[in-house]
């Protein structure tokens, strides 16, 4: 069991914040998979990352997506071809240069999304409203610490629905 010293000499359990950190992501997990189901399009988790992008940054080209994305273009490319089969995004020549082509989410994709996000916001705010206001206080100060220190960005207002581009990086801070 690896203890480390808090800043006021406390001594806290790295495996045991460990271990309740994997089991509320499972918990994160599964409410973004129902949410997800929900949609009927039968879109898959990296397609619904595409359509977040797609969403976030508007009409780009391929292989900006595929970059954002970290995948190959010829997988972003094949994973476009389904999102435009499903009628979720289409593409069109780039009017500022006609050798490129630019993808970019249909009314239905759009709406994939806003409906994806809110059944997600939904659910999780079900789980937070079960805590107490200072249970809730402590989790906002825990998970901005923990997304701060995963250098992940914070995810927009509950007024702004505008989705947020998912993480899901490889360039984490190292630890000291």
């Amino acid at each position: 069991m690896r203890e480390s010293e808090g800043a006021e000499g406390a001594t806290d359990d790295v495996d045991a914040v460990t271990r309740a950190v994997l089991t509320a992501s499972r918990l994160l997990v599964a409410m973004s998979a129902r949410s997800l189901a929900a949609v009927e399009e039968g879109v898959t988790l990296p397609q619904f990352r595409m359509l977040v992008v797609l969403a976030t940054r508007g009409a780009t080209k391929l292989v900006t997506l595929a970059e954002q994305l970290q995948v190959a273009p010829s997988t972003a490319m094949r994973m476009v071809d389904r999102l435009i089969a499903a009628g979720l995004a289409d593409r069109h020549v780039n009017p500022d240069n006609r050798r490129e082509t630019l993808l970019q989410l249909t009314e239905a994709g759009r709406r994939a999304v806003e409906d994806v996000t809110a059944r997600r916001r939904t659910e999780i705010a079900g789980v937070v409203e079960r805590l107490s206001p200072v249970q809730r206080l402590a989790l906002v100060e825990a998970l901005t610490a923990f997304n701060r220190a995963g250098a992940e960005p914070l995810a927009p207002p509950v007024d702004d629905m505008e989705p947020h581009p998912l993480g899901w990086t490889t360039d984490l801070p190292r630890s000291s």
